[in-house]
């Protein structure tokens, strides 16, 4: 497909977006923007974007196992509201805090047996689209949760990874407009990235 075609093929996607896509769609980047800036009203506007996300991913695009991701998200972001304003010792706001090279390497490990694991089940029990990809994305995007919960810094780092590699299930699946989303979602991930180091610098404490 040609650039002009590709671009005629997203202006129609984007004209024929029902009202529910464009909710979530405008939901899922405000919650990444607010994000970005530790506002804790992120988490609202990602268990609205998470609810109707889940229900596209199921009846849109077949991806079952991106459904249950996001049926996990919504229930996630009420605890995620408790961490971020009581998760501290002190039971007040949570800090960012760096991962350990010990930590990187038992996520990594554990997400990718567990991604082997659950793609496996679902290539041979059911007919959804691109089984291990569908389950890399989960797997890791169920993970990934937890450091931002936990406001771990190096979570956007994994976000950039995640998102990128959604940018090309969704081009698989023809939902080039998607794609295009996860495209705007990685930046918004690296700028992440950049506000929270700049938040960690400013502490003194060392990212090298």
């Amino acid at each position: 497909m040609d650039f002009n075609a590709l671009t005629e093929q997203i202006l129609t996607e984007a004209a024929a977006l029902p009202t529910l896509d464009i909710i979530v769609t405008v939901t899922a980047i405000l919650y990444l923007i607010l994000a970005t800036r530790e506002n804790i009203w992120c988490w609202f506007f990602g268990i609205i974007s998470c609810a109707l996300w889940g229900y596209v991913a199921y009846f849109d695009y077949n991806l079952q196992i991106e459904a249950l991701l996001q049926i996990f998200y919504v229930g996630m972001s009420f605890y995620g509201i408790h961490q971020w304003k009581y998760g501290s010792k002190n039971k007040e706001e949570l800090p960012i805090t760096r991962m350990s090279v010990r930590e990187h390497g038992g996520l990594i490990v554990i997400g990718f047996l567990v991604t082997i694991l659950v793609g496996s089940l679902y290539a041979n029990y059911s007919d959804t689209s691109f089984p291990y990809v569908d389950s890399f994305t989960t797997i890791f995007s169920v993970l990934i949760t937890f450091l931002v919960i936990y406001k771990k810094l190096e979570n956007w780092l994994y976000w950039i990874v995640i998102d990128a590699v959604y940018v090309w299930l969704y081009w698989q699946k023809g939902a080039y407009l998607f794609s295009v989303l996860f495209v705007v979602y990685v930046v918004i991930a690296f700028l992440g990235w950049l506000e929270w180091r700049g938040k960690v610098r400013a502490k003194g404490i060392d990212i090298s």
